[in-house]
């Protein structure tokens, strides 16, 4: 018998680890060729390592809640010397394939740092050779390495060095306290969301708000056989507003503006411990009737956490609707690829003056938010697209 590895495969285009979920098969089964052998997730979805080949599964050396590489052995096939040779797999010694098992590495802890007495400048202890409250010394990212710190982190510590610097002593003293409460893991759901919201606020990104009424648009909701979403109404009317002005959805980059050749629009979709955002790719160019098919698809795949990699990333701006939860209000951050992210409230009845009439009627209104990279867009520019966003929502028949 010959064993043919299972490697962690390359799941997505920025995507350079995954952790195991759990394996679907034990050793000593029979698998199919193209058969999903092993779950493991992402900072995107849950995805399937499949069988290279048909065979046994032979020894697995994968560990479910442990992260491993693209290109890791995850585990062997066993199959015939015949069967191996067929595959294109070369034995490199007698009953193994190609790729030999690795060993298990042994990761060692680096070694605690040595005690060094502080410097005192002004009456403050600080380090010897401190250069100022944004210094961080060889030695504290050493232990911030270990800690799995960054720099953000460090924003919820009183320095008590120079210039309120945060010391090596204010670290451990912070840390030591956190053990001292209930603290759970950060799933990779949840981390990937805070590296992307610390990418996000780097920029200056500013917020416009409008009122729109809902009226004509929940009228021709309820007429629709498939009755799609609000979010998909907003996302249509996005779409259509970007394509008339695409400049409004340009990057900046270096000292260019970089325009996207397409106007692919994301929303989100609450997930287990976060939010995905599916992509409709070229979002103005198809009626709102030939969307809902495609949205309804995106929405049940991203609440399984399943979503295919082209299916996310790669957007230009994303809707969110906050409404659902009762918000009438809230500024949401767009995702670092992108420069806009329109949210919407929830609908309310207020009293609205009729001139034709004189008089007010009820009418069923929203706030709508439209988030900006301040670089890109100035607030005049903002304020058109929204209000051209509004104009389509209120005549919802131009979707």
């Amino acid at each position: 018998m010959a064993l043919v590895p299972i490697h962690m495969p390359q799941l997505g285009e920025s995507i350079a680890e995954a952790t195991i979920v759990r394996v679907l098969f034990n050793e000593g089964d029979p698998v199919l060729a193209d058969t999903d052998l092993i779950e493991v997730e992402t900072n995107k979805a849950v995805m399937g390592v499949t069988a290279p080949c048909t065979g046994i599964l032979g020894q697995v050396l994968a560990e479910a809640g442990t992260s491993y590489p693209v290109g890791t052995v995850l585990g062997y096939i066993e199959v015939s010397a015949e069967d191996a040779k067929r595959l294109g797999f070369e034995e490199d010694e007698p009953g193994k394939a190609k790729s030999k098992k690795p060993e298990k590495k042994r990761v060692e802890k680096p070694a605690a740092p040595e005690p060094v007495e502080p410097t005192v400048k002004g009456g403050l202890p600080v380090p010897a050779h401190a250069g100022g409250a944004s210094y961080l010394s060889p030695r504290m990212k050493a232990r911030m390495a270990e800690f799995g710190l960054r720099a953000a982190d460090l924003a919820s510590i009183a320095g008590s060095g120079a210039s309120a610097r945060v010391t090596i002593e204010d670290l451990e003293r912070f840390m030591a306290g956190i053990e001292r409460n209930k603290t759970t893991p950060a799933s990779p759901m949840r981390k990937a969301v805070a590296d992307a919201m610390i990418r996000s606020w780097s920029r200056p990104l500013a917020t416009v708000v409008r009122p729109i009424q809902l009226d004509n648009l929940l009228a021709h909701r309820k007429t629709h056989p498939a009755k799609p979403g609000p979010a998909l109404y907003a996302l249509r009317a996005l779409a259509i507003a970007l394509g008339e002005n695409l400049a409004c959805a340009g990057r900046l980059i270096g000292e260019r503006i970089v325009h996207p050749p397409s106007v692919d629009i994301g929303f989100a979709v609450e997930a287990e411990d976060g939010v995905m955002v599916p992509v409709i790719r070229n979002a103005d160019q198809s009626p709102l009737d030939d969307l809902v098919p495609r949205y309804n698809r995106l929405v049940e795949l991203a609440r399984q956490r399943r979503l295919p990699p082209g299916d996310t990333g790669g957007s230009i701006a994303t809707v969110t609707n906050y409404g659902t939860f009762g918000l009438t209000i809230a500024t949401p951050i767009p995702l670092p690829e992108q420069t806009l992210l329109i949210g919407m409230g929830v609908g309310q009845t207020v009293p609205f003056w009729n001139p034709a009439i004189e008089e007010f009627i009820p009418v069923i209104e929203a706030q709508f938010t439209l988030s900006f990279d301040h670089r890109v867009l100035d607030g005049g520019a903002a304020g058109r697209l929204l209000k051209r966003v509004a104009e389509l929502l209120e005549d919802p028949a131009q979707l």
